[in-house]
């Protein structure tokens, strides 16, 4: 291969790899991006679709004990963050496509970390159940789903 190729090809290597660096970086800015390593639950809301489940949240009982993070994340540090890079992703692609229900579900990644939060600050009351014959796991969410984000007016 010539020489003038080579360069030619890596400029445009370099050049490319510019635009997506700037277009990500822009993404970042515009997006809020910094505000998802904090703990502020007015970050969760920079999307319209978690609106609703901000304002859910705020006249909820766990508004003065829980932010999104306390039952939205694992509690160590690694979990926490890499469940905010995969969620992140994933909300971003959703996003960006328009493939997205306005009417937001929890999956079952996300449902399993919130389940596992809701155990081990309620462990007393959890362990006082299933030592009086409750199954061993039992779904929070079943009978207590609006007790995060209260939807109801």
């Amino acid at each position: 291969m010539k020489k003038g190729v080579k360069n030619t090809i890596g400029l445009m290597a370099v050049i490319g790899m510019g635009v997506l660096a700037g277009a990500g970086g822009f993404t970042f800015f515009y997006a809020r991006g910094t505000s998802y390593f904090l703990d502020d639950p007015r970050a969760c809301k920079n999307c319209h679709v978690m609106r609703g489940q901000f304002d859910g949240w705020n006249r909820s009982s766990h508004h003065a004990v829980a932010t999104c993070n306390s039952c939205h994340t694992p509690k160590n540090i690694v979990g926490k963050y890499a469940t905010k890079a995969i969620n992140g992703w994933n909300h971003s692609a959703a996003f960006t496509t328009g493939h997205f229900d306005e009417n937001i579900e929890i999956h079952d990644f996300n449902a399993g970390i919130a389940h596992d939060n809701c155990v081990r600050c309620h462990e007393e009351v959890i362990s006082r159940m299933t030592a009086n014959a409750w199954p061993e796991k039992v779904d929070c969410v079943h009978c207590h789903g609006n007790v995060g984000h209260n939807n109801k007016f």
